[in-house]
């Protein structure tokens, strides 16, 4: 194939430094790093990082999505009645603009009945490579919806999912959803209540749980539908669900593994304990709460609000001395009854002389010991701390140490427990603290109370604060598992993706304690452990249990082990479930047919990569790793990317109560400020916080969202790197890919007006431009597919998005479009640029399909097929453009070459600026000393005339007096652009509008000299800003002098 242009140009010209005088015009179209180069991944990621907040940094004062932003748009509706499942009807002329609901219109139904998602059908590909690629979705909670954080992973493993089942791969996406025993069996109950004022409590087990499937399903298939809207192309037909039976076999399978394998025990521990659930929680449903003094808290089932981070003193009296005490301070004197000693450090002074001695506890008078421990911090405080083995983590190791026994005096619903005595028993813990406040004031006890920053546990299902209970539940023994895990990282078996989670995983690992599996349920997998009733265990006053896959097995077992016939046995089956996480632990394999050796899981199974959010990396990722190893003898995946987490576009966490969350369907679909603030009324927001809350969205939605469409809210995602950072998302930055979806609109409408009837794609192998442009173009496409390709492997998904924007709009649009324009309108047309203008489209959209599914398949379905073998029936499958296949069009040095006319373009365009050339087209003269550069320049006169909206372009000779009146500017050191303004530019009227300008300018400048003189040092944006108005002032008083030398000079004749 021909490369352009045709002569070399001399290697000293790319060189070229700036020249000395006006700074080098910016290219009008920035190349994209080429491929290969070494640029530090930090570095990119937070340039793009800068790119994407430019937008946020214009907003900052003005409501988001304002109208000077957004002006609504005409919603076209696909009307051609289709049925579920039936193709789109193609055969009509495109709308005039962009309309996500018309371009998404049955799309998905149709994908899905054609089987497309399936491996099955990806095997019989023309270019399938007989790989596999495996994941399955982190199964979303079956009680909610999909939030932003959601729509962000599906983005990113579908993107990735359909770029592999493109390029051949045979790909299974696994979809599921998850039980969520707390959260589903708490709206149950709500809504039982509501309807028929039935507790959980008046129906039997079994009764309620068949109200839990009724809604089940009756609401769970909510969350599938959100999937399908995202254009998620999962494998529906191997759908799972946490608590079906497959599942269910999975969950007991794996209880009795680990049973066997001795990773299972049951014993009396501290557990997290919401008394509101009635239930243990696990530590990732304990959110931190952190007060930094005396802070009121509304808390469930109590009627007035509670104090909390108030530190109260309290004396308790040395044995056989009556003047002598030793004071403690505690934030939760309810627990003062279950004191069992007071703690000192062994080498604090103050209290050496009282190692050994007894203290009367302030309450009962009983005898406690005071006890020395290394762990008490001496300077906080009075360096003395009480002792609750019963209900402090820290205190039950401690008391561990010393051979203390707990005292419990919480019970499971919050209430005081007869150890309290009568005076207090039967009491809510939070009315017994001021009652035992008023106790200890009465005996003189009462040593102060104070103002105390605390942090404080809270149960994220039921807002109660969490408590510390002694409770027999069954525990997963973690070290041995856990050092496996730390192994696998530490080897590079397990691959985390950004790296920096490493340490976060190491940590984790290094501190990790038994699991606690036990949950105080109906809704979940029951646990399958046996009671054998009026026998004993191993250990004194222990009870006797049994786990077994059903109760003939668990009863057999219990025969074996009290040697007794097991028809006299008694059993009774733990009522407890297990844990939501032990389930969602086992789904890379359960989701497969495991314990059953099915095909599938033959196949895919290790997974090929994990995707989710960094915080589940070790509550559901680290526990996955744990359970598959042990349970599989192989790590689940060997691969996990990570993504960061959504906050809004000031950077803060998405909260309900700061009014800023985002949901991913009022993006796509658009909605009214009033459908906004209805759907905060519907939430548990106390007054205060609804209000707040109302307040912050007339703010930053004053008009409403409005819509974007599933594809521009799916390529803004994956436009976000794992390595950035959080990503801080704004409906204006998907708006902007919203315009971009249309800027691609309105191209395939222009190419496909310009294929006209009967027009015929050559193959690609075939096709040779027949222009410079044309060269230009064609490797600009063929850099896009390698970074696309590049960004892919990598899983670097911002690579590509920005590869591809920078195509489609700068590119494709902005320039090879504009150029071509005038060589199509010819007479007869050449048959080079709508070839050209063909495979731009084709490969184009191939290349974007996994980013933009619904609209790169409703245009590609538009275009003509290639001649030869039969065409794919849906971009879904059709072949990803490889970097291989399109490397004949390659030209690096030919694009390094354009760089320069497009320099040249933007120095015309600063120019016609400068003198307000609106619609007058000016001629145009370039001077350079350099050969290379006059043959560059004679190679793209025509489209150089073009994209600078000027006239004829002509080269002058080097030496050549330049013409007369015509205005000038320098292109580095070597060239000269000259364009004429006689009779284009009248200076009486124009040097006043440059003055005023300028009057402007000069302001603006000595206002930034005055605000850098205040500072110590000039920030890089002052710097920069400071640069542009001294150079855009420079330019006028060019102007100036030009114009006004106009004046004085009688025009030319001619040149």
């Amino acid at each position: 194939m021909p490369h352009w242009p045709l002569a070399p140009l001399r290697p000293p010209f790319w060189g070229l430094g700036p020249s000395r005088g006006a700074p080098r015009p910016r290219p009008l179209c920035t190349q994209p790093e080429p491929h290969g180069a070494r640029v530090s991944r930090k570095n990119r990621a937070a340039k793009l990082k800068r790119l994407r907040e430019r937008p946020a940094a214009l907003e900052a004062g003005s409501p988001a999505g304002s109208s000077k932003a957004w002006t609504p748009k005409e919603i076209v509706l696909y009307e051609t009645p289709t049925e579920p499942g039936d193709k789109k009807d193609v055969s009509g002329p495109l709308p005039p603009a962009y309309s996500p609901k018309y371009v998404e219109a049955a799309w998905y139904p149709w994908w899905e009945r054609e089987g497309f998602f399936k491996p099955e059908y990806q095997a019989r590909l023309p270019q399938a490579t007989g790989d596999s690629f495996s994941m399955c979705i982190p199964p979303p909670n079956i009680t909610g919806s999909l939030h932003i954080g959601h729509a962000l992973t599906v983005a990113i493993q579908d993107a990735l999912a359909r770029w592999h089942r493109m390029r051949g791969d045979r790909v299974l996406w696994v979809p599921g959803s998850d039980h969520a025993g707390i959260a589903t069996q708490a709206v149950v109950e709500r809504q039982l209540w509501k309807e028929r004022g039935v507790r959980r409590h008046e129906l039997s087990r079994d009764a309620f749980l068949r109200e839990v499937w009724k809604w089940k399903e009756a609401k769970g298939s909510e969350i599938c539908e959100q999937l399908r809207v995202l254009g998620a192309s999962l494998d529906w037909d191997r759908e799972c669900f946490t608590m079906d039976a497959g599942s269910s076999v999975a969950v007991t399978e794996a209880f009795v593994r680990l049973s066997k394998a001795g990773l299972l025990y049951r014993n009396r521990q501290l557990v997290n304990w919401s008394c509101a659930l009635r239930s243990a929680i696990s530590d990732i449903e304990v959110e931190s709460l952190p007060l930094e003094g005396c802070t009121e808290l509304r808390l469930p089932g109590c009627p007035a609000p509670v104090p909390f981070g108030l530190l109260v003193s309290v004396a308790f009296p040395v044995d056989g001395e009556p003047d002598a005490e030793v004071v403690v301070g505690t934030t939760r004197p309810e627990t003062l009854p279950g004191d069992v000693a007071v703690a000192v450090h062994p080498d604090d002074s103050r209290y050496t002389h009282l190692h050994g001695r007894q203290l009367r506890h302030p309450l009962t008078g009983q005898l406690l010991p005071l006890i020395t421990d290394s762990a008490v911090q001496p300077h906080l405080g009075t360096g003395a701390v009480k002792v609750t083995p019963a209900h402090s983590p820290a205190d039950a190791e401690m008391g561990a140490r010393h051979d203390l026994s707990p005292v419990s005096v919480i019970a499971e619903d919050g209430t005081m427990t007869w150890h309290c005595g009568d005076w207090l028993q039967g009491l809510h813990r939070f009315v017994a603290r001021e009652k035992i406040v008023s106790a200890l004031r009465e005996r003189g006890l009462f040593r102060g109370l104070q103002s105390h920053p605390m942090v404080l546990p809270i149960c994220s299902r039921s807002g109660d604060v969490v408590e510390y209970l002694l409770k027999s539940q069954w525990f997963v023994r973690c070290r041995e598992m856990g050092e496996q895990a730390v192994k696998a990282v530490e080897s590079g078996a397990l691959e985390l993706h950004p790296s920096f989670h490493q340490k976060h995983w190491l940590h984790w690992f290094s501190h990790l304690g038994d699991w606690c599996v036990s949950r105080q349920l109906w809704w979940g997998h029951q646990i399958p452990a046996y009671l054998v009733v009026e026998e004993q265990g191993q250990g004194h006053g222990s009870d006797c249990w049994v786990v077994g896959r059903t109760e003939a097995e668990a009863r057999q077992a219990a025969a074996e082990l009290t040697g007794r016939p097991a028809a006299e046995l008694t059993l009774e089956r733990d009522p407890d479930v297990l844990d939501t996480w032990f389930s969602s632990a086992l789904f890379p394999f359960s989701a497969l047919g495991w314990p059953t050796k099915t095909p599938d899981l033959a196949r895919f199974y290790p997974l090929s990569l994990l995707e989710t959010g960094s915080d589940l990396l070790v509550f559901w990722v680290g526990r996955m790793v744990m359970l598959g190893t042990q349970l599989t003898g192989q790590l689940p995946f060997s691969k996990v990317l990570l993504h960061s987490m959504v906050r809004d576009r000031q950077g803060r966490k998405m909260s309900k109560s700061l009014g800023n969350v985002l949901d991913p369907r009022d993006i796509i679909t658009g909605a009214e400020l009033q459908a906004l603030q209805e759907k905060l009324k519907v939430g548990n927001l106390a007054a205060a916080e609804l209000n707040m809350a109302a307040a912050a969205q007339r703010k930053d939605f004053p008009h409403g969202i409005p819509e974007c469409g599933t594809d521009a809210l799916r390529f803004t995602l994956c436009s976000h790197g794992a390595l950035a950072g959080d990503l801080n998302l704004s409906v204006s930055e998907v708006l902007g890919s919203r315009r971009f979806c249309n800027k691609i609109w309105n191209a395939l409408r222009f190419i496909l007006n310009s294929l006209g009837q009967g027009f015929s794609p050559q193959p690609t192998e075939e096709l040779s431009p027949s222009s410079p442009m044309d060269a230009w173009v064609l490797s600009r496409l063929a850099l896009t597919a390698a970074e696309c390709e590049r960004g892919f492997l990598a899983r670097e998904l911002p690579l590509v998005t920005h590869a591809l924007h920078h195509f489609w709009l700068h590119s494709l649009c902005d320039v090879y479009l504009e150029a071509v324009k005038p060589v199509l309108a010819r007479s007869p047309r050449p048959e080079g640029p709508p070839q050209v203008l063909f495979s731009c489209a084709d490969i184009g959209l191939r290349l974007l399909a996994p980013l933009m599914p619904f609209l790169a398949e409703e245009l590609w379905q538009r275009l003509p097929s290639r001649p030869g073998g039969p065409a794919a029936p849906s971009i879904c499958v059709a072949p990803y453009p490889s970097a291989h296949s399109l490397e004949h069009w390659r030209q690096a040095e030919l694009e390094q070459r354009f760089s320069r006319v497009q320099e040249a373009v933007q120095a015309l365009r600063a120019l016609r600026a400068t003198y307000q050339l609106t619609k007058a087209r000016p001629r145009v003269l370039l001077q350079s000393s350099e050969p290379g550069e006059r043959e560059l320049f004679q190679a793209f006169l025509e489209p150089l005339g073009t994209l600078a909206h000027c006239g004829p372009v002509g080269l002058l000779s080097p030496g050549q007096a330049a013409p007369s009146g015509w205005a000038q500017a320098p292109l580095g050191d070597s060239v000269q652009i000259y364009m004429e303004l006689q009779g284009l530019v009248d200076p009486q009227a124009h040097l006043p509008l440059l003055a005023a300008q300028r009057h402007k300018l000069q302001k603006q400048l000595e206002g930034l000299l005055r605000q850098r003189s205040s500072q110590r040092e000039a920030d890089t944006q002052t710097q920069h800003r400071l640069s542009s108005l001294q150079r855009e002032l420079l330019k006028l008083d060019k102007a100036v002098s030009h114009l006004r030398q106009l004046m004085e000079e009688p025009p030319p004749r001619g040149i």
